[in-house]
């Protein structure tokens, strides 16, 4: 296994979503481990766990938004990447306030989202 700061983690309900983004994150030479909630995401790990999450917005229960707040405000080192499919101008303002280091529209430009992973590294 790659060390902490290749880890990244995927949330979205959309289990194709998770399956696209993990097989593209791979050829790259990232782990990756997918959660198709944000529940399913905070019970797995721990609080201290470092990496990049790329976190969908829309979701059943605890959505991006809530839980990018509840990630900053635990005092996480990881770093978020949010994802949607919806355009809203808001949403992306709401995002990157809250502490969000990027925002993508889906479907997003691969080499996009991977050059956002290293920076965020």
């Amino acid at each position: 296994m790659h060390s902490d700061k290749n880890m990244i983690y995927i949330v979205d309900d959309d289990e194709s979503v998770c399956r696209a983004i993990k097989c593209l994150l791979v050829t790259f030479g990232f782990d990756v481990k997918t959660f198709n909630s944000s529940d399913n995401f905070f019970s797995a790990l721990p609080n201290n766990a470092k990496g990049c999450l790329i976190l969908d917005i829309h979701m059943p229960g605890l959505d991006g938004l809530q839980t990018l707040k509840r990630i900053i405000k635990s005092g996480s080192k990881l770093s978020v990447i949010i994802i949607t499919a919806d355009i809203n101008s808001r949403a992306k303002e709401d995002a990157i306030k809250a502490g969000a280091i990027g925002f993508l529209q889906k479907p997003f430009n691969d080499q996009v989202l991977v050059d956002l992973i290293n920076l965020a590294f």
